[in-house]
């Protein structure tokens, strides 16, 4: 599972072949010990928990970043590397 991006303690990865489980564009959120999925591009968070202010910045992350969050995910459903993406600053 590659990690794209990492900001203030938070983990961003986008798993590879990974259509099954929630059936549509996501990342695998990282926080201290907690996990969660969230949704791209509206950030919802689909499984897991995150503390609200992370959540508020991995979706802040997530609209900034969100041509390139669409490009990366056509390439891990095809199960090609994925592009590492700048953090939140």
């Amino acid at each position: 599972m590659p990690t794209i991006s990492m900001f203030y303690g938070i983990i961003v990865r986008m798993l590879f072949l990974d259509t099954q489980q929630h059936n549509l564009p996501h990342l695998h959120i990282e926080y201290q010990g907690k996990q969660a999925v969230v949704s791209i591009p509206d950030g919802d968070l689909l499984a897991g928990e995150l503390p609200a202010k992370k959540l508020k910045l991995v979706q802040a992350w997530i609209a900034i970043h969100e041509d390139e969050l669409m490009a990366d995910w056509a390439l891990a459903v095809k199960g090609e590397p994925v592009f590492a993406i700048d953090p939140l600053r």
